[in-house]
């Protein structure tokens, strides 16, 4: 079963920067793509970025220009380079990977989150 850690949150002022890393514990074949996603206390989780196997990315429009996930297929890590955080950046943040198995069914794998806090 492949696991996924996520690292690098903590406590940030505002208008800081932090990097998140999610490391897997074996290479995933057959991704269909590799998310960050947080979710804020009372609210729903949302997707923030996400990266396709050939690189493509995209980003929810509140993050666009702050935040850069990548990838580092050697080392199975996927990261989020975030800078200028703002205190509504407050969230646990979770690393997810969407795998296309047998018969075309899509598998996710979430990691465990990780704390961002943005202080004003």
């Amino acid at each position: 079963q492949v696991q996924l850690v996520e690292s690098g949150g903590g406590l940030v002022q505002a208008g800081g920067s932090l990097r998140l890393s999610c490391a897997a514990s074996q290479t995933i074949s057959n991704i269909h793509a590799m998310t960050w996603n947080r979710q804020a206390p009372g609210r729903q989780r949302e997707l923030v970025a996400g990266i396709s196997p050939g690189g493509r990315t995209n980003y929810v429009d509140s993050v666009q220009g702050r935040f850069t996930i990548s990838r580092d297929n050697a080392k199975n890590t996927m990261y989020l380079q975030m800078n200028n955080l703002q205190p509504e950046d407050t969230a646990v943040y979770y690393c997810r990977v969407i795998q296309r198995q047998t018969g075309g069914v899509l598998v996710d794998f979430w990691g465990q989150g990780t704390q961002v806090t943005v202080s004003s």
